[in-house]
């Protein structure tokens, strides 16, 4: 035993020896980055090596990753932290492969993800169009587009994710989200951080403060994105206002739904009102309750009535960017936007197939800055989509939407099981929110609102895994290969 001892001593003293050997060479290469990388680099190798083991606790840390990403505006511009949910996520493939006697496969038979698998065939497609003026740039964009959407389908389809884990994701996201506004209320009524002024004045100044009134980002991408993850989390949470039985629960989501609506509002997203407007009404579709949808209406028209034809509330600056929302034919960036669909619609004409993917936004002005897509700021979603893919494109891309809208709506309807209605109902609701709020920003395609949507419609399609009278049947589904789950 004390031989052992002593060989596992000098074995440990070894290892710490190149380790701060390794150290010191980093942090005097590269300087403080190389510190961090010295502590990081451990972290790193053992989340390796449990996601190896365990794919599911790989979905856990994607889900984490997807709100870390924003923090890298206070990291060096050099770290690659998107390519790391790229690497995150073949890894959590690979596992899947090695543990593929646990996985459950038989559930990529499910009508969701042929639908996604569709979309993400046709992206594949795209990749030879003769249009595009750098094919190369098509792997830029092809990630935000569908490749990262049918990763996490199969992932969340064929992990055996168990109540708890949807439990464990549900509450993430909204502890992500309770940060996210907390610390927009810092950046209100506090101030920003060096790097947050550094980021304004490097040209973000010109879209995050009008009018003298900071549009507040948290630690998001941009403004608009953070105002569409607040108005997300405000549905949710009012849902659950609705759902709950117990006082003491009632009154935790509303208080949570307050934080998050006045997340939204510090934002000034106007786009983002929309999620509420399209998604509360759809909750109450989906309850067939239609006294409430009634009352629901009969509340809101005033409320809207107010905010268009009276200037109620206009010296508040939150209440006015609200209010800008809905009459946008007085908005000059709403007028520029028709004028630049009006551009695009004369050079898409005779191009069904779009411009090739990787052609706009950031991907044009990196590697074709001399095409006309690189020079038409899309400024939508599903504008951004028509100018890649084409008519063909963001038609399929529509189709898919509503097909997942669809499924999902048979799924939770079929539900027994009183927690897991509430948990679909939310979800659901806020993806027909935010696929609306596509319209007039890219939110579906930006770090987090991609990822919690990517997890939730597939959690959404096989809801029926985890309702309580699926119990007796799921046993002997595990027992027959030939099954395949019904829409």
């Amino acid at each position: 035993m004390r031989n052992q001892l002593s060989n596992h001593f000098w074995l440990y003293s070894l290892l710490g020896g190149l380790y701060t050997v390794g150290v010191g060479f980093l942090i005097s290469r590269v300087g403080p980055t190389g510190a961090v990388l010295a502590v990081l680099l451990p972290i790193a190798l053992l989340l390796v090596l449990l996601i190896l083991l365990e794919p599911r606790f790989g979905l856990f840390v994607y889900l984490q990753l997807v709100f870390i990403v924003g923090f890298s505006r206070f990291l060096p511009a050099s770290i690659p932290v998107g390519v790391s949910v790229d690497g995150l996520l073949f890894l959590i493939l690979f596992s899947l492969f090695i543990n593929g006697q646990r996985m459950e496969w038989r559930r990529l038979r499910s009508p969701a993800f042929a639908l996604i698998g569709i979309w993400f065939l046709y992206t594949v497609i795209e990749l030879f169009n003769p249009e595009a003026p750098y094919r190369p740039a098509w792997f830029l964009h092809v990630r935000a587009f569908s490749l990262h959407w049918f990763l996490v389908s199969i992932m969340v389809l064929v992990i055996p994710i168990t109540r708890n884990d949807v439990k464990i994701m549900v509450n993430s996201w909204l502890s992500w989200s309770f940060l996210a506004a907390l610390w927009a209320f810092k950046q209100q009524y506090i101030g920003l951080t060096t790097n947050e002024q550094i980021w304004l004045d490097s040209g973000n100044a010109a879209t995050h403060i009008l009018f003298g009134q900071l549009r507040c980002f948290s630690f998001y991408s941009d403004a608009a994105q953070f105002g569409a993850e607040m108005a997300g989390a405000t549905l949710v949470a009012i849902t659950r206002v609705f759902e709950e039985k117990s006082i003491k629960y009632k009154a935790f989501f509303a208080v949570l739904a307050l934080v998050y609506f006045w997340g939204y509002a510090v934002s000034g997203t106007r786009s983002a009102l929309f999620v509420l407007i399209a998604g509360f009404p759809f909750y109450l579709l989906l309850k067939r309750d239609i006294p409430k949808l009634i009352a629901g209406v009969v509340l809101a028209v005033p409320l809207f009535l107010l905010l268009m034809y009276t200037s109620v509330g206009s010296s508040n600056y939150q209440v006015q960017r609200m209010r800008s929302a809905l009459t946008p034919m007085n908005d000059p960036s709403f007028i520029l936007r028709l004028q630049n669909q009006a551009k695009m619609r004369t050079y898409l004409q005779d191009l069904p197939f779009g411009a090739g993917i990787g052609t706009s936004t950031d991907g044009g002005a990196r590697f074709s800055p001399w095409h006309w897509a690189a020079h038409i700021a899309p400024d939508s979603w599903f504008v951004e989509l028509w100018m890649e893919t084409g008519r063909v494109g963001v038609t399929l891309y529509i189709m898919m939407l509503v097909g997942l809208v669809l499924v999902g709506i048979y799924q939770v309807w079929q539900l027994k099981d009183p927690w897991m209605v509430k948990i679909m109902y939310g979800f659901l609701a806020e993806f027909v929110g935010i696929a609306l709020m596509g319209y007039s920003n890219p939110v579906l395609g930006q770090f987090p609102t991609n990822g919690v949507i990517y997890i939730s419609t597939m959690l959404i399609a096989t809801c029926y895994r985890w309702d309580t009278r699926s119990a007796t049947s799921e046993s002997s589904i595990n027992q027959s290969p030939t099954y395949a789950p019904a829409l």
